[in-house]
């Protein structure tokens, strides 16, 4: 086993071997003994390569709120997949969808052609958008709808006449996917110290992590509203002259599920609007239903010039990404010769058939069901379960909105992260899945969750936390 793994965890890992194949044997890191399969060629995203192919955790098929694994044994999905499947695995309208599409029409041009679903989907993406959101640019997923939303406010502002605006501002403890744009935009510490400096013209607002007022909150935190103030910083120090967009995510996911405090969202609102600066939502992950709205923007009152979507948008189905923009931002655009591309940008996957098939089968999927907002209604139980693990060993703080959870640990001193990767393992082999972003566990459940597959999750996170110990 990887070194970084506490040996008391052995078990953990030694039950997920007895699934996937024998992790001490010679083949370790390259082919599964129970299926042959070779593992070496395909270096793998955001995963500890070394440690995943002495133990891999292969599934081989999905459906409701489970997982298989590759041999046959169920796993409780608590994350939705990686923060998408937010209507549940193999829902039919979707897969129908799909495969309809495909044997219909593969692929459309998306440069001066078009196809009728991509009208059809922006116009559905638009009814359950905030007011005022009735413009959709489509991309492929969550980091090309950030770097898309990015140049839409620079280039907007350049056709009103304010070329000068070119600064951006982010947020710490921010995540916007992974282009260079994003990660400029991002105030993660592991991207700057990978990839060094970036997208030039960045400047940062403070995180709103504040432990020492707002430990153990149940939904919105009480303190921390004023934190927005620094967008006065930020003006105070480049002029507003120079300062185009404002970007964060209302409810912070892959750094930890920071919930904003109140007040916080409609204080940078009304300092953007001042100063005549755009506001993005990155809402990749608090889209379509997460929060209990359509948006987080309607959870919180609050609407922003932009906001990115992606994941939930086609049920991770397919990949696609979207930025819905307020009219009057596509209207400036709208002018000069007709023939002429009004915004030079796209991508050649932009609106893809099957992409805007999946994503009409989600929302209807989600309105037959309700699920848009269904989290408003499972959010008391959800919040009383996870806070029910404030008193566990190393607990530090439980936060919570809507039917995200995060459960942050103590590290391990000198192991920063390996607490919370022995938890993970160990829920695996108890048949739950969780999310891990450093020593903070991450729920994100699909939307079609029970009180008992809560209580299952729950209970496995009890029973991990205690064996960790």
């Amino acid at each position: 086993m990887n070194k970084a793994i506490d040996p008391a965890l052995m078990h953990a890992a030694e039950a997920i071997g007895s699934h996937t194949g024998t992790p001490g044997s010679a083949h370790a890191g390259t082919h599964t003994e129970s299926s042959g399969l070779d593992l070496g060629a395909y270096w793998m995203p955001f995963t500890a390569n070394r440690q995943f192919k002495q133990a891999p955790r292969l599934m081989t098929r999905a459906a409701g709120m489970h997982y298989w694994d590759d041999q046959g044994r169920p796993i409780l999905d608590a994350v939705a997949g990686l923060w998408c499947v937010n209507a549940g695995h193999a829902r039919p309208r979707v897969t129908a969808a799909i495969q309809q599409q495909a044997a219909e029409m593969d692929f459309a041009p998306p440069f001066q052609m078009g196809h009728p679903k991509a009208f059809e989907l922006a116009t559905r993406l638009a009814q359950i958008a905030p007011e005022g959101l009735g413009k959709v640019f489509y991309a492929n997923s969550g980091s090309e709808a950030v770097e898309s939303a990015l140049k839409i406010a620079l280039a907007y502002h350049r056709v009103r006449g304010q070329g000068t605006r070119t600064r951006l501002i982010g947020r710490e403890r921010g995540y916007h996917g992974v282009n260079f744009g994003g990660i400029s935009v991002g105030g993660m510490v592991g991207n700057r110290k990978t990839y060094g400096l970036a997208v030039a013209g960045v400047d940062h607002l403070r995180h709103t992590h504040d432990p020492e007022r707002n430990a153990y909150s149940v939904g919105q935190p009480l303190h921390g509203a004023e934190l927005a103030d620094d967008v006065e910083r930020m003006v105070a120090l480049h002029d507003a002259s120079n300062i185009a967009a404002v970007i964060v995510e209302p409810v912070a996911g892959s750094t930890g599920v920071l919930v904003p405090p109140v007040g916080y969202l409609q204080r940078l609102r009304e300092l953007c609007t001042k100063h005549g600066i755009l506001l993005i939502f990155d809402e990749v992950i608090t889209g379509f239903g997460r929060t209990g709205q359509p948006f987080a923007a309607q959870t919180f009152g609050v609407v922003p010039d932009m906001i990115c979507c992606a994941k939930g948008l086609t049920n991770g189905a397919v990949p696609m990404g979207a930025v819905l923009v307020k009219d009057e931002i596509h209207d400036a655009f709208m002018t000069g010769p007709e023939h002429l591309v009004e915004f030079p940008h796209g991508y050649t996957y932009s609106g893809h058939p099957l992409a805007c098939a999946a994503a009409l089968g989600t929302l209807d999927t989600y309105a037959e069901e309700g699920l848009l907002t269904r989290a408003g209604e499972m959010q008391d139980y959800f919040a009383q379960a996870v806070h029910s693990l404030r008193d566990e060993p190393h607990v530090i703080d439980v936060r919570n909105m809507g039917l995200v959870g995060g459960i942050e640990l103590a590290p391990i001193p000198g192991s920063p992260a390996m607490r919370a990767f022995n938890v993970f393992l160990d829920c695996h082999a108890q048949g739950v899945l969780i999310r891990t972003t450093g020593d903070t566990i991450a729920l994100s459940p699909p939307l079609i969750i029970e009180r008992s597959h809560i209580d299952q999750i729950v209970d496995t996170l009890r029973t991990a936390l205690r064996r960790v110990a």
